[in-house]
């Protein structure tokens, strides 16, 4: 193309420049055809008419000028004939246009050089903005969309740059409205957002949006504050919320409340909704997430309503919903450890060691039998029915274990009847009466168990277990601290709060009631950032000897200090400056568990850099606190799924660089990332650790392979836990960790889900994320605790299991059977028109299970569901419209 003369500096180049130009026209004007010819003629022409002295000829050239570089930029493929050939006089017009006097006709020639500037100016130079600014106030949007877009891009820089001045921005935002109003018409949601979040103006959106395109601006609002830094992510959420409000979308506008944990909103939510049908779908919705929320007269007015509602949010209905769920799906007859073993798959010698009754076995068998028939109310050890031939079967199994095993062996059953509270205790009320203190420490911790997720108004947890926190007996004292905090995880007890703190202010209490004492109220006031249970803890840690902090259970402490502020973000600081100042044996480690307790699913890029540099460290082999910095990635990391991702091979470099301490954690790291969710390349990479020569490497990666299987009855990881258990027969330890991650893998016999995500991976259940991090902190020593006399902390797990279901339920909240389409959740966020939003699909009659990932939609138009993600219970109402074929 000819380049621009007066552009050009010397004259002798510009002497030069114009030969060149000259014999390049020839050359051009052979090229083009007869039509271009005589287009670029006529614009030439109206170039030289623009400079005509004559305003009436000015005015006639522009407008057909205008005309042109109009009807041309309809298609954006190439750049517009019209453009292409007044590049070269971009500059005589410009020169032009400085001469000229103020009048209308300047104005008009603004306009064009602000088209031309698309294609013609510097870069940085902003000229389009420029002369938009001095045009005359026409319809942009008339100019293409392509122009349009170009603008906003200068807009943003030149706001920036004006903020930095302190400049007036007044201009700027008149055209800021037009451009937004000129997306919002063509669909362009996302590029409107993404102005106004550049010129920090999103409050102009609700201006904008209507019941067409609400729901594409809220997803991209919700999807982007994902990746947006503190405090902006709760403005665009705010927005969102306020948003769905207006439109009426209350589940939507419901998820936002909760994903920022404001309870207002939560209120305002009840408060504005004015169906009854759809409360009740909100409530399960509260449930699901398993926080406590109390009804009151002005959320719902009606008494009847509000006891049913209050119910709902308590959770009694889920274990019957969990029974419909097996019984559909045909797997209600109990399983036995021999059953998940499968030892007559396996060659000769591991099923020959196998036949010793070692305590610890049995132990392990306790554990599979609790983990796979989990929820269903019987099973084969602990549940046998009471005929006078088998009256003493439950008790033998609960004696074929030593000391503390028969704690975890009593717990079992509350394990098995989960959820299930009427029953469960009058079945555990049996152990209540032994005169042996393990099993009574057992049935504390098992009615614990039984109650957990299900909220009860007459407090039977409470009631039972709260004389026995100040017994005498330890093992007594810690089952029922660790069953209150099982049963009311998340309920910001005031009651417990009281006992509890007792506990820790306790002198002569032992060192591990005060661990469990601290991990209780951690998970009670999860989240809370509650000031007096904080210094209770804080005081604890400093009074401890030297000695004390050397022992395995002290992690415990100052993990309860962090679950209060699990993923409040900087609510921690003060707290952190406090630990500074204790012994520098448990510092560091207090540090460290506090930073990823704080950040915790906010997916902070900072903070996992932070932790990485922790990591990066090679220390003496006395530092504990690498451990929780390696679980801190995963915790911080697994918010969305990039950063989870890039997590996963940052542990692999850690793997190949890190000291021993440090690939002791990865394995339970790369768990806690890939939970219920068997992703290959970390199965792979677990099924390698898995023969590790360090054995706590070994063993970390054989639980965490059960992690990233649990209740997904993966295939191809119960085969690697098979050889595994013949590969490792002689070695108890590692034996008894295939075992528990064979249960895991079994978990619910299929039925349920460790994962702390739900609701499309929107929503992080936060008593679910507190037990995960418990049970995996143990994890960081295996020896002393899960090996030790504690394996009960394995229990810690059930926080986090939740049915994987959709079960969905008609107006009266019995279960109806629809065809529902479940497949591969795709993310549409952006995309133009309305893209599938899954693929690869299977139509399935309710209730169904949903594995990770998946997302599943309705397959008739005869019900209209209340919740827009199908997950859990789903209340359908039947569709008005609806007419059979």
């Amino acid at each position: 193309m000819a380049p621009d003369p007066n552009r050009a500096g010397t004259s002798a180049s510009a002497n030069a420049a114009k030969d060149d130009a000259v014999t390049k026209k020839k050359v051009e004007n052979e090229d083009l055809s007869d039509e271009d010819l005589a287009l670029k003629q006529q614009l030439e022409l109206y170039v030289e008419r623009v400079q005509d002295p004559d305003q009436g000829l000015q005015k006639v050239a522009l407008e057909s000028m205008r005309q042109e570089i109009r009807t041309s930029t309809s298609s954006m493929t190439s750049v517009p004939k019209p453009l292409k050939f007044l590049r070269p006089h971009y500059g005589t017009l410009k020169t032009y246009y400085e001469t000229m006097v103020e009048s209308d006709l300047k104005k008009y020639l603004a306009d064009i050089l602000s088209v031309l500037a698309l294609t013609m100016s510097a870069e940085g130079e902003r000229e389009s903005l420029k002369y938009r600014l001095l045009g005359s106030e026409g319809d942009i949007g008339s100019w293409g969309h392509e122009y349009v877009r170009n603008l906003a891009g200068e807009i943003a820089q030149e706001y920036t740059k004006r903020q930095s001045e302190e400049a007036p921005i007044d201009d700027l935002m008149e055209l800021v409205q037009q451009i937004v109003a000129f997306h919002m018409k063509h669909n362009a949601e996302p590029e409107a957002v993404d102005l106004l979040m550049e010129v920090e103006d999103l409050d102009m959106l609700s201006g904008h949006v209507d019941k067409t395109n609400f729901k594409r601006t809220c997803l991209y609002l919700t999807s982007s504050a994902r990746y947006l830094p503190g405090p902006d992510d709760m403005l665009v959420l705010d927005i969102a919320y306020s948003i769905y409000k207006q439109f009426e979308e209350y589940p939507n506008a419901l998820q936002i409340a909760l994903f920022m944990d404001n309870s207002q909103h939560v209120r305002e939510v009840f408060t504005s909704c004015n169906d009854v049908l759809r409360k009740k779908q909100f409530c399960y919705m509260l449930a699901r997430h398993g926080i406590t929320f109390e009804l009151d007269e002005e959320m719902v007015p009606d008494d009847e309503d509000r006891e049913l509602l209050q119910e709902i949010i308590n959770n009694s209905k889920l274990s019957e919903g969990y029974l419909t769920l097996a019984r559909d799906i045909e797997v209600m007859e109990p399983k036995s450890p021999e059953d998940i073993y499968k030892a007559h798959l396996l060659d000769g010698r591991a099923s020959a060691g196998a036949s010793v009754d070692s305590a610890r076995q049995n132990l392990a068998a306790t554990f599979v039998n609790a983990f796979v028939n989990a929820g269903f109310g019987q099973d084969k050890l602990m549940t046998v029915p009471s005929d006078s031939s088998s009256s003493a079967s439950s008790g033998n199994w609960l004696f074929k274990n030593k000391e503390h095993g028969k704690t975890s062996a009593a717990a079992s059953l509350g394990m098995i009847l989960l959820w299930d509270v009427d029953s469960g205790l009058a079945q555990i009320d049996k152990y209540f009466h032994s005169n042996d203190n393990h099993v009574i420490a057992g049935a504390l911790l098992g009615v614990g168990i039984v109650n957990c997720s299900i909220k009860n108004d007459c407090d039977p947890a409470m009631a039972l277990l709260g004389d026995y926190i100040d017994k005498e007996d330890t093992s007594i004292r810690i089952g029922a601290i660790m069953g209150l905090g099982i049963a009311y995880a998340g309920s910001q007890n005031e009651q417990l709060r009281e006992k509890l703190t007792g506990v820790l202010n306790d002198s002569k209490a032992s060192l591990e009631v005060l661990a469990f004492a601290a991990i209780s109220l951690g998970l009670i006031y999860v989240g809370s950032c509650n000031e007096e249970i904080a210094q209770a803890i804080i005081y604890t840690l400093m009074d401890r000897s030297e000695s004390e902090l050397g022992e395995p259970l002290t992690r415990l402490l100052p993990l309860g200090l962090g679950l209060l502020y699990l993923g409040k973000q900087d609510s921690v600081e003060a707290t952190a400056e406090v630990s500074k100042t204790f012994n520098e044996k448990i510092r560091k480690y207090c540090d460290m568990t506090l930073l990823s307790c704080a950040y915790a699913g906010t997916g902070n890029v900072l903070k996992v850099q932070n932790l990485l540099g922790h990591c990066s460290q090679h220390l003496d082999k006395g530092e504990t606190h690498q451990g929780p910095a390696v679980l801190g990635i995963a915790m911080v990391a697994m918010a969305e799924e990039l950063g989870l991702e890039m997590a996963i091979r940052s542990l692999e470099h850690l793997l190949q660089y890190g000291e021993q301490n440090i690939r002791r954690a990865v394995p339970l790291a790369l768990g806690l990332l890939c939970i219920s969710n068997p992703k290959v390349n970390v199965m792979d990479t677990l099924s390698r650790l898995s023969h590790d020569t360090d054995s706590e490497v070994a063993m970390a990666a054989v639980i965490s392979l059960g992690l990233i299987g649990a209740g997904t009855n993966n295939a191809r990881i119960a085969g690697m836990l098979r050889n595994l258990s013949s590969y490792y027969y002689k070695d108890t330890s590692l034996l008894f960790c295939v075992r528990i991650a064979q249960g895991l893998v079994h978990l619910g016999k299929g039925l349920l889900t460790l994962n702390p995500y739900h609701s499309d991976r929107f929503l992080l259940s936060p008593t679910a994320l507190a037990g995960l991090i418990t049970m995996l902190h143990a994890c960081l020593d295996m020896k002393a605790i899960v090996l030790g006399k504690y394996h009960y902390v394995l229990y810690f797990l059930v926080l986090a299991m939740q049915p994987r279901m959709l079960l969905t339920v008609d107006e009266n909240l019995k279960p109806l059977s629809v065809p529902v389409r479940v497949g591969q959740a795709v993310d549409v966020v952006g995309q133009a028109g309305r893209p599938k939003t899954i693929t690869g699909f299977q139509t399935h009659s309710t209730p169904v299970l949903l594995a990770a990932g998946d997302r599943a939609e309705l397959a008739t138009e005869k019900y209209i569901p209340l919740s827009p993600i199908l997950e859990g219970f789903v209340i359908l109402k039947e569709n008005p419209d609806y007419r059979e074929e």
